[in-house]
């Protein structure tokens, strides 16, 4: 799937207003809408309520504690990617930025740089975005398994019938009643007597 790079909605946040402002018209020029501005981290969480920007720019200048603070409340409060602004180059910083949250640096005064760093960032974030899915979908999968093992482990002791046996009762009462089988194995675990002996799906 495709990620768009230009129009974003970005939101910049700097502790300083003047460099502020200039990054906004640099932002403005590469077409994208600066909906919010922030100096202190209540303007921060405000201006991620009220805009749900898509990307944040964080400018770096004298006061890297200020700034990680800026990076660490952004990522806590918006969805979109975060990119450090820097005046010069300063590996401990963005070492230090990455643990709170960024996606991509970059140094100041180069608009078409900028522009690449919001590419990069955008496709690392949707890499971090389809990884977590993934992990979300394979503990999904896990945790569904678990619970059918369990539910037949409970059926094998009540009935005692084999491994086998107990999953085809799960499966014949869910096609049964329309349900899946992890929702019949749900309701098992919790101590509904679901199945009857002859394991035809009637209740009993």
């Amino acid at each position: 799937m495709a990620t768009q790079t230009d129009g974003l909605r970005i939101l910049a946040a700097d502790e300083d207003e003047a460099a502020l402002a200039r990054t906004s018209q640099v932002l403005a020029q590469l077409g994208h809408d600066v909906t919010g501005t922030a100096v202190e981290l209540a303007q921060v969480t405000e201006a991620i309520a009220r805009e749900a920007p898509e990307l944040s720019v964080v400018l770096v200048h004298n006061d890297d504690a200020h700034a990680l603070d800026l990076i660490e409340e952004i990522s806590a409060f918006a969805d979109g990617p975060i990119i450090a602004l820097l005046v010069e180059e300063d590996a401990d910083f963005v070492r230090r930025a990455a643990e709170r949250g960024i996606h991509a640096s970059v140094r100041d005064g180069d608009a078409q740089a900028l522009q690449s760093a919001i590419e990069i960032a955008l496709r690392r974030h949707a890499d971090e975005r389809r990884l977590t899915e993934q992990v979300h979908r394979l503990e999904s999968a896990i945790e569904r398994r678990a619970l059918i093992e369990r539910a037949k482990g409970i059926l094998m002791e009540r009935h005692t019938i084999d491994e086998r046996a107990a999953f085809d009762r799960l499966r014949a009462h869910a096609r049964s009643n329309n349900r899946t089988v992890v929702d019949v194995s749900a309701a098992v675990t919790e101590g509904h007597a679901l199945l009857a002996a002859g394991g035809d799906g009637a209740s009993g």
